[in-house]
C-alpha cells in the first residue's frame, strides 16, 4: 500500500495557471449530474512480511508470524476504520446505491453475488431492491461483523454471508444473475481485486448476467507540480546537513497517491485503457498503451497523472463516476509519477510515449509500471524510461 505519508492531502493549492477546457468525457460526469458520483476508498498501510530482528527465537505461536503477503491483505479490511473511511465517502457509497435503487428491474427477484463484500453494505442495498437472495463473499474477519448487520437489519433470509476467498467458497446454488462489486483500487488495478471478480464471473455468472460496474478507463495527464517534487524528491539532497540523495531514486520509483488540483493540469487527458469487465479476460489487466499529451499552454512538466473512471451500463440511464482531478474529489485521489526530468513545454507540443502496466511476479496484488517518454520541443528534447513499483 502507499504509506500513509503519501496519502495526504497536497499542502497547498497552485494557483498560478488557468483552468483547462474540460474535455468532453469529464464534461458528462460534472459534479451538477446526479448520475455521476466519484468515489474512492483510503486503505491501511499494509504491514510487512518480515519479522522483527530480535536476540531470543522466534515464538511460532505469535500472531501472524506465518502470514503471507496475501494474508496481510486481507487482514488490512478486518479493521473497521477502513470501512468507516469507504462507508463515509458518500460519492462512492452514494453511486452503488442509486445504480440499485434507480434500477430496481435489474435485482428484482434476482439472484446477486457481492464480491468482496465488507461490511455488507451493498448486499444490503440489493435485497433492500427485490433481489430474490444475495450470496456475501468476504474473507477478511469483517465477514463476522457483516453477519450481524444482515441479522440486525432484518434480512437473514435474503442476504447469506460466506466467509473465505472466493477462489475457495462453494455456492449453495450454480448460477448467479449479478454480480456486482466495488474492487478498484488505487491506479485502478492495484491490489488486483480485478482478477477475483473475473473468475467469479467465469465460474457463477449465468449466460446474458449482469456485470456491475461493467466498464472501467484509466487516463492519463501530465502536471506541473514545482513545489511539491521538490519536498518529496529534492529534500533528500540535504537532510540536516546530510546527503541522503540514495533514497531519491526509491522515492522516485513509487507512485504518490495525493489529491491534484485542476490548476496544475498542463495537457489534455488521454485515455490509457478500456476494461470491459463483462467479457475480459484476467490477462487483459496487464497491457502496454501508447499516449501522446498536447500541452494547452507553456509550463513546465514535473509528473504525469494517472486516474480512472468506472461505468454501469446497464442502467436505465448510464451512471457511473470519475475519480479524475476536475471531478468531486475521492479517497482514490489521483496516482502521481514524478518524472527524472523537468519539461519544458510550449502549448501544442506533445509529450508521446507508453504505459506498460503488470502485476508484481512476487506480490501480484503489487503493480509494475513502465513509462517510457519523449518531447521534441523548441525549449526542451529529451527521450526516457522510467520503472514504477506501486506497493
Amino acid at each position: 500500500m502507499p504509506s500513509k505519508e503519501k496519502q495526504r492531502r497536497r499542502k497547498t493549492n497552485k494557483g498560478n495557471s488557468s483552468n483547462s477546457t474540460q474535455n468532453a468525457r469529464i464534461a458528462t460526469m460534472s459534479d451538477e449530474d446526479d448520475t455521476y458520483i466519484g468515489d474512492a476508498y483510503l486503505k491501511e498501510e499494509k504491514a510487512e512480511n518480515s519479522a522483527p530482528e530480535s536476540s531470543c527465537e522466534l515464538n511460532e505461536s505469535i500472531i501472524g508470524i506465518d502470514k503471507t503477503s496475501a494474508d496481510y491483505y486481507f487482514d488490512s479490511y478486518s479493521h473497521f476504520g477502513i470501512h468507516e473511511e469507504m462507508l463515509k465517502d458518500s460519492v462512492r457509497t452514494k453511486t452503488y446505491q442509486n445504480v440499485i435503487y434507480k434500477n430496481s428491474f435489474l435485482f428484482k427477484d434476482k439472484v446477486v453475488l457481492d464480491v468482496g463484500a465488507g461490511t455488507g453494505i451493498l448486499s444490503l442495498f440489493c435485497a433492500k431492491a427485490g433481489a430474490k437472495h444475495v450470496y456475501a463473499i468476504e474473507c477478511s474477519l469483517m465477514a463476522d461483523m457483516a453477519k450481524e448487520i444482515v441479522q440486525a437489519n432484518g434480512y437473514a433470509d435474503v442476504i447469506t454471508v460466506l466467509k473465505g476467498k472466493v477462489e475457495e467458497i462453494v455456492l449453495p446454488v450454480q448460477h448467479v444473475d449479478i454480480i456486482i462489486s466495488e474492487w478498484m483500487g488505487y491506479f485502478l488495478v492495484f491490489e488486483n481485486m480485478l482478477n477475483t471478480v473475473l473468475y467469479a464471473r467465469d465460474k457463477w455468472l449465468t449466460d446474458g448476467g449482469v456485470m456491475l460496474p461493467d466498464t472501467a478507463s484509466l487516463y492519463l495527464t501530465a502536471i506541473e507540480d514545482a513545489e511539491y517534487k521538490d519536498d518529496k524528491i529534492a529534500f533528500w539532497n540535504n537532510v540536516y546537513g546530510f546527503d541522503m540523495s540514495c533514497i531519491k531514486k526509491q522515492a522516485m520509483m513509487e507512485p504518490l497517491v495525493d489529491t491534484v488540483d485542476q490548476n496544475q493540469i498542463v495537457t489534455n487527458c488521454q485515455l490509457l485503457k478500456t476494461m470491459d469487465i463483462s467479457n475480459m479476460a484476467p490477462g487483459d489487466a496487464s497491457f502496454t498503451a501508447s499516449f501522446k499529451l498536447v500541452a494547452e499552454r507553456n509550463d513546465y512538466i514535473h509528473a504525469l497523472v494517472a486516474y480512472f473512471d468506472v461505468s454501469f451500463t446497464k442502467c436505465h440511464k448510464c451512471m457511473g463516476f470519475s475519480t479524475g482531478p476536475r471531478s468531486r474529489g475521492t479517497h482514490w485521489k489521483q496516482t502521481v509519477l514524478y518524472l527524472e526530468d523537468v519539461l519544458t513545454i510550449c502549448e501544442g507540443e506533445e509529450l508521446t510515449g507508453s504505459m506498460t502496466v503488470a502485476p508484481n511476479k512476487k506480490n501480484p496484488r503489487d503493480v509494475d509500471i513502465m513509462l517510457k517518454y519523449s518531447l521534441n520541443g523548441q525549449h526542451c528534447q529529451v527521450a526516457r524510461t522510467q520503472h514504477y513499483k506501486m506497493r
